[in-house]
């Protein structure tokens, strides 16, 4: 029985349905975007707090600034943008004006990824999550489906301390029922299996949990585990789930050094050597195209996942 894939929202409108009913209840949050708060989704506050909505136009450098001095006033800023934007042009100032005096400053950067699509390489953020988790004292979220962004969010509030979280442009299948609780820095089992572990985050879980289901018709039986906070990573659920099936693969649309492939490795290096696959994009930027066809020519689609199951299994026998 082939898992079914129900679309629902993009992840970055369930972050716009979340932060406008932040607002309601939560006075000293305040939103700032660099001129795409239509495509961020932060049109959604803008429409009921005018006048907590801070349009900075295309200067990211400045938003961070201006987000940081709100924070060292008791302010909750949001910030949003395009994650490659956000994090390419803002960097400095997401070093020196949030990271090194830990500001509470919440960064929800969209159309991560390349399932961006046909706007191409300039617009397909690759090195965000990389970026990210070297900043000292930064949590890092990528959420999957509509459900566990819509949660995340609301939890950040009262996550004290800087935050990246990635969201994306495209619909994605939903994957979580309504009701279901997050924890940030806790990564959530979707399905078990003894043969070996699938650590997933952003769409790539969807994907992983369909490689599972056609690995099963074959007599494999695959966890799949969501691991939405990248930073702090779930270390124990990783080396207890590497110890239980002696071989992982991980699934991401980013750049394959730096993200979680990266580290989940130094999380395994330490506590469960065992044999490992990434499946990410391979040290190149992306062409222009349609997300599907981007998706299958970075390798990063189901097929690719059981392909590298495979090969991992005959080095786990030898």
């Amino acid at each position: 029985m082939k898992l079914e894939k129900k679309l629902g929202a993009a992840t970055r409108d369930a972050y716009g349905k979340a932060l406008a009913e932040l607002g309601k209840t939560h006075p000293n949050i305040v939103v700032l975007d660099g001129d795409l708060a239509k495509s961020t989704k932060t049109d959604n506050f803008r429409k009921v707090f005018p006048e907590r909505f801070f349009n900075v136009g295309i200067a990211e450098a400045n938003m961070v600034g201006i987000a940081s001095g709100l924070a060292t006033c008791g302010k909750i800023p949001f910030i949003s943008s395009f994650a490659c934007f956000m994090m390419c042009k803002g960097y400095d100032q997401l070093r020196m004006s949030v990271a090194f005096p830990e500001l509470n400053v919440k960064v929800v950067a969209s159309h991560g990824g390349i399932s961006v699509g046909e706007d191409g390489a300039s617009q397909q953020s690759i090195e965000d999550i990389a970026l990210a988790t070297s900043l000292p004292h930064f949590t890092v979220i990528v959420p999957a489906d509509e459900v566990s962004t819509y949660v995340l969010v609301k939890k950040l509030v009262d996550h004290k301390g800087p935050v990246f979280m990635r969201t994306g442009r495209p619909k994605t299948p939903i994957i979580y029922k309504e009701g279901t609780d997050f924890q940030i820095g806790k990564g959530v089992v979707l399905r078990r299996g003894e043969d070996l572990a699938l650590f997933a985050i952003g769409h790539l879980v969807f994907e992983a949990l369909v490689a599972a289901e056609e690995l099963a018709e074959k007599g494999v039986q695959a966890s799949v585990i969501d691991l939405h906070t990248v930073k702090p990573i779930d270390r124990e659920l990783i080396v207890q789930q590497a110890k239980a099936t002696g071989a992982v693969v991980t699934c991401e649309e980013h750049q394959i050094y730096g993200g979680l492939g990266s580290i989940v490795s130094e999380v395994l290096a330490q506590g469960a050597p065992v044999p490992m696959e990434l499946i990410a994009i391979r040290d190149t930027y992306a062409e222009s195209g349609t997300p599907e066809e981007l998706m299958d020519r970075y390798g990063l689609t189901a097929l690719h996942i059981v392909k590298a199951c495979e090969r991992i299994l005959k080095r786990k026998k030898k």
